[in-house]
C-alpha cells in the first residue's frame, strides 16, 4: 500500500484563501456540546412534559437513537468521508480534502478534530427532519436526543484519542483502533466510538 503524506505538527494548515471561511473550518473541541446539550435538554423536555411521552417509552427511544447513530456514524465515515473521488474531477477532490483528507493528512491538528458547527448543524438539521418524517408522531423527541449525544460522543471521544493517553482499559482499545486506521490502513478500522460495526462487517484489523 502506497504511503500517504502524514505531519506531525499539531499546527493548522490553512484550507482557504477567505479569511471568514478559514476560521469557519476551525473549532475548538467544546463547541459542539455548547450547541448540542441544550438540544437533547430541549427535546427531553418535550418528549417528557410537552407530548407526554412515558419514561420508559423515551429511555427506548432514546437508546434507539444511540444505538442508530454508531450505524450512521460508520457509514458517514467509510462511504461519505472515504469515498475517492475520480482523479479527474478536481472540486471533488478538493470536497474530498474539505471534509476528511485534511485530518488524514494533519491528524494533530486540533482545530480540526471535531465537526464545525457550519457542518454539524445542517446535517443535524437535515437528519432531524429524516426522522421525524419516518418515525410516529412525536417520537422523534424521544429518539433525537439519542442520536445527538451518540454525535457527541463520537466528537468528543474522537478528540481525546488524537490529543489524550489513556494508560488502560476500553478507551485505551479504541485509541489503538482508531491510530491503527490512520498509521497502518485507513481503509479498516471506520468506527470511531466504537469498534463494533467494524467486527460486524469484517473491516476490523487483526489485533494482539
Amino acid at each position: 500500500m502506497k504511503k500517504k503524506y502524514i505531519s506531525n505538527s499539531h499546527e493548522s494548515v490553512r484550507m482557504f484563501k477567505s479569511d471568514f471561511f478559514e476560521l469557519l473550518s476551525k473549532v475548538h473541541y467544546t463547541v459542539p456540546l455548547y450547541i448540542f446539550v441544550p438540544v437533547i435538554l430541549f427535546c427531553s423536555y418535550k418528549a417528557l412534559f410537552e407530548v407526554n411521552i412515558g419514561i420508559l417509552e423515551y429511555i427506548g427511544l432514546f437508546i434507539a437513537g444511540l444505538f442508530v447513530w454508531t450505524i450512521v456514524e460508520y457509514i458517514m465515515h467509510r462511504f461519505v468521508f472515504h469515498l475517492e473521488p475520480n482523479k479527474n474531477w478536481k472540486w471533488a477532490q478538493r470536497l474530498h480534502f474539505v471534509m476528511h483528507g485534511v485530518h488524514h493528512d494533519y491528524p494533530s491538528d486540533a482545530k480540526r478534530l471535531v465537526l464545525p458547527p457550519s457542518l454539524s448543524i445542517p446535517l443535524s438539521t437535515g437528519f432531524y427532519f429524516l426522522f421525524k418524517a419516518l418515525l410516529p408522531v412525536n417520537y422523534i423527541f424521544g429518539f433525537f436526543p439519542g442520536f445527538i449525544l451518540g454525535y457527541l460522543i463520537y466528537d468528543i471521544s474522537h478528540y481525546a484519542m488524537h490529543h489524550f493517553n489513556f494508560k488502560s482499559g476500553f478507551f485505551k482499545k479504541i485509541k489503538q483502533h482508531h491510530m491503527l486506521h490512520h498509521f497502518q490502513d485507513p481503509d479498516k478500522g471506520y468506527g470511531v466510538s466504537s469498534p463494533f460495526w467494524d467486527k460486524i462487517f469484517r473491516s476490523d484489523f487483526l489485533k494482539k
